[in-house]
């Protein structure tokens, strides 16, 4: 056997216990270990306890670096988690895939006559193989779809199926995802972290790949738009709080199409555009990842923020497809189950060979009639999801709570259904203890792709956590498995489809994927990691003072705290409070690391980070690394206020800044000069600067004596890491000229306000302007030629001048130069950001009600 992942024998070793041996699929019926799962049972048996141990550190690592996460609704926690991965693949041979695919791809066809049926002729209904109820009882049946369909064979783009091994084997269909099927993006996240994890083990067993799957829907998607040779595809998405924005970004960057929200989509002359830089980019198709009643708020669901205004008019005039389309959602309706040997019969002639769940319909007489007898042995799912009623497993059920539901169900027959739900053969997994088997379901993906539908080779495979659950949800946020299909040769090698496309418009590539939203985040990412940056440093440097052996005297120690509250907006703070500035710990502890409190340095890193996420399909993976160490720093800092909470040690401060210095580097070493660039850039400076002015108002304006007032200089230089510079220009002499002109109008100092103006020039310069037929210059550009005439007008004896009110004239051009940064803002908002306006549903259809 070969196999470089493998170490010699140890005693130090897991070894494989099966919970189960008659129901572990790596077993056969004489309990002997499959063929297909030896090799890699025996893997991972050879590895030494602290190998394995590194294989899952660095899985682990791999994930987080990837910002692989999942939101689990209704937690408490109300963090994302980490993806959970099993280190132990499910494996599946060959000859038990190409069964298991015949009856996917049969499933795939079914349902997609079944989609076109319901919106268009309805024979299911007219010759009576379903009963009316049983169809028009689910939500996910839109009669605004009525009639719409997708040109082609295929309505249904995308089918994704829930499933599970039965003891005799046979694979049996638990539910049909048809809205907006999840997991993919997964499930490629899984198999590359495990080529990583075990490189030798993966190519050794000789596993189909993934990547043709997506190839084929990328292809299949460029071939929905309306026609039109080189369409512009997007990707909806509801935003960074749903459960699974990490696939959606994750696919967008893997296929190359913008990720976008309702709020960068109108419609205007029966066609939907995008809202770009440079103007409005027409759409031609969508990737939904949104449900079907919250894509329309006029048609549809009136209080959705997640649609766009007339998208279904767009789509009925056949200027827009959406997949999957809209209204597929009805065949989500578990009642279709009770029914659907009799639909394959209709449309196949003859039974699906893929079994579904046993179901029995409570709008039925005589199902009703059998769940009643049989109650307590049934699973009870309500057609669609209703928070007030308990439904599963109704022996797992309170007597109260069956009562309940039998109420409910006695009320609205035709909402409820009950099922026989098997349990599922387990498979090899391995927790941080042990090495033995679990429950496992598996989801599989469907394709449409030419004449027929192409599968994912495997899919995303989940194992139960405990033997009390062996029922699992993606939402559940259980360990997931790499599912690897083996074949006995390696996999050819498949040309990408994307080989053969040709690139029209070479000059629209800059800004296509650039949506007003995009560029608005990325703006306000480069402001708050700076803004962030400058109250760290201040900080720093007040530990300095506060705790060197020459405390500094009273009126530089006041200085330097009100400039903390002055700086983080975290008003009133220390300023006219003698007892916060006697005692400063408490408040600095608040101003660092409470993150309820607007302004506060966690506050501000929160922002940061959740506009990172918001646009996290235009980062690079370093970017996202660096985001990543960011929220572990920000984790030690809470375990270190927790070890001592009188107080922040001033190392936990240093790693932040570091991740926010590592982050200025990659950005401006590894980032195209493109208009995403320029607009984080522009955040950058204009926060730079307003901070830097900030610091000269609190700390060099005030009158002070000669003394006081070169510790409170030598405070500035040291925040703004100008101190080193000016000691090897000007040695020890403190000369308060000289640290104005390194601070204020050195433009080959990276944080001086001169740079910071200058930089905001050239980036300026780049920005998409408005055709116009004069030479004037635009607003934003007027804003940044007034702060660099006053600068350079500027005469540093006068600005050092002291008055009985200090410095006047300081103070005088600080706040000029204040006031064109805030119009700048205010310019650059009103002309390139987007603010979305709301939308009222005038006239309520029956469907909303």
């Amino acid at each position: 056997m070969n196999a470089n992942d493998d170490t010699e024998a140890s005693a130090d070793k897991l070894r494989y216990q099966s919970t189960d041996a008659s129901m572990d699929v790596s077993l056969n019926t004489s309990g002997q270990r499959e063929p297909h799962w030896d090799y890699v049972i025996q893997s991972f048996e050879r590895m030494e306890a602290n190998e394995l141990q590194g294989r899952q550190r660095k899985m682990e690592r791999l994930l987080r670096d990837d910002g692989a996460s999942f939101n689990i609704y209704n937690s408490p926690d109300t963090n994302d988690k980490i993806w959970g991965l099993d280190l132990v693949p499910a494996i599946i041979p060959s000859d038990q895939w190409s069964t298991i695919e015949a009856g996917l791809l049969e499933r795939a066809e079914l349902f997609n006559m079944l989609l076109q049926d319901i919106y268009t002729q309805r024979t299911l209904i007219r010759q009576q193989v379903i009963p009316p109820e049983a169809l028009f009882c689910h939500p996910g049946f839109l009669h605004a779809c009525q009639g719409i369909q997708v040109a082609g064979e295929h309505q249904l783009i995308i089918h994704s199926v829930d499933m599970l091994q039965q003891a005799d084997g046979q694979m049996l269909v638990l539910a049909d995802q048809t809205q907006i099927p999840t997991g993919s993006g997964y499930a490629l996240e899984n198999r590359t972290i495990m080529t990583r994890v075990f490189p030798s083990l993966f190519r050794h067993s000789h596993v189909h790949r993934l990547s043709t799957y997506f190839q084929r829907l990328r292809a299949k998607l460029l071939s929905l738009g309306p026609h039109i040779d080189n369409p512009r595809i997007v990707i909806l998405t509801p935003g960074t709080g749903n459960n699974s924005y990490f696939e959606h970004a994750y696919l967008a960057n893997y296929l190359g199409f913008p990720l976008v929200q309702s709020g960068d989509l109108v419609v205007r002359n029966g066609f939907l555009w995008m809202k770009s830089l440079d103007g409005l980019k027409r759409v031609d198709v969508i990737w939904r990842r949104v449900k079907d009643a919250a894509c329309d708020p006029v048609e549809l669901r009136a209080d959705s923020q997640f649609g766009v205004a007339g998208l279904i008019e767009v789509v009925r005039a056949g200027n827009l497809v959406i997949a999957n389309p809209l209204g597929a959602g009805i065949l989500e309706n578990p009642v279709l189950y009770r029914y659907l040997p009799a639909i394959s019969r209709h449309f196949l002639g003859r039974e699906p060979r893929l079994a579904s769940v046993s179901t029995w319909w409570y709008g039925d007489a005589d199902d009703r009639a059998w769940i009643d007898a049989n109650f307590e042995q049934l699973t009870i799912r309500a057609v669609s999801p209703q928070p007030e009623i308990t439904a599963g497993n109704v022996a797992a059920m309170t007597p109260e709570q069956q009562q309940t539901l039998r109420a409910a169900m006695k009320s609205r027959p035709e909402y409820f259904v009950a099922q026989s739900i098997p349990a599922p053969k387990q498979m090899p997994s391995l927790s941080p203890t042990t090495f033995g088997s679990r429950a496992a379901l598996m989801r599989s993906f469907a394709c449409a792709s030419e004449s027929s539908y192409y599968l994912l080779p495997g899919g995303l495979t989940r194992v139960s956590q405990s033997d009390e659950e062996p029922l699992l949800s993606i939402r559940d946020g259980v360990q997931s498995k790499d599912t690897w299909v083996i074949a006995s040769d390696p996999a050819p090698e498949v040309e990408s489809p994307s080989a053969t496309e040709q690139i029209t418009d070479y000059a629209d590539l800059q800004l296509q994927s650039l949506p007003s939203r995009a560029i608005e985040n990325l703006f306000w990412m480069g402001r708050y990691a700076e803004r962030a940056e400058s109250a760290l440093r201040l900080i720093r440097t007040l530990f300095s003072q506060l705790n060197s052996d020459d405390p500094i005297s009273n009126t530089p120690r006041l200085r330097l705290l009100e400039a903390v509250t002055h700086l983080t907006a975290t008003r009133p703070g220390f300023i006219g409070n003698e007892e916060l500035i006697e005692h400063p710990e408490q408040e600095l502890l608040s101003i660092i690391n409470d993150g309820q409190r607007s302004g506060s340095i966690r506050n501000t890193l929160n922002c940061m980070i959740h506009s990172a996420d918001a646009s996290k399909e235009l980062l690079s993976l370093d970017t996202i690394r660096v985001i990543n160490d960011l929220r572990d720093a920000l984790n030690a800092l809470d375990r270190a206020v927790s070890y001592n909470p009188d107080g922040v040690p001033e190392e936990c401060l240093d790693p932040i800044v570091t991740a926010l210095m590592a982050l200025s580097g990659l950005t401006h070493e590894s980032v195209v000069r493109g208009i995403g660039w320029h607009f984080m850039s522009i955040g950058k400076r204009i926060e730079r600067a307003v901070q830097t002015l900030t610091l000269i108002k609190t700390l060099l304006i005030p009158p002070a004596s000669v003394n006081e007032q070169e510790t409170l200089l030598r405070a500035l230089l040291l925040t703004l890491e100008m101190l080193i510079t000016y000691r090897r220009r000007f040695r020890t002499v403190v000369d308060i000229e000289a640290g104005l002109d390194l601070a204020l109008l050195d433009a080959t100092n990276p944080r001086s306000i001169m740079f910071q103006i200058d930089q905001l020039a050239e980036d300026i310069k780049t920005l998409p302007k408005a055709e116009q037929s004069t030479r004037e210059l635009m607003a934003d550009e007027r804003c940044v030629l007034k702060a660099q005439t006053d600068l350079k007008l500027s005469r540093l004896n006068e600005l050092a001048m002291v008055t009985e009110n200090g410095r006047e004239n300081l103070q005088a051009l600080a706040e000029r130069l204040d006031n064109h940064l805030e119009t700048l803002s205010t310019v650059l908002s009103e002309t390139y950001f987007e603010h979305k306006a709301s939308y009222t549903q005038l006239v309520k259809g029956y469907w909303a009600e």
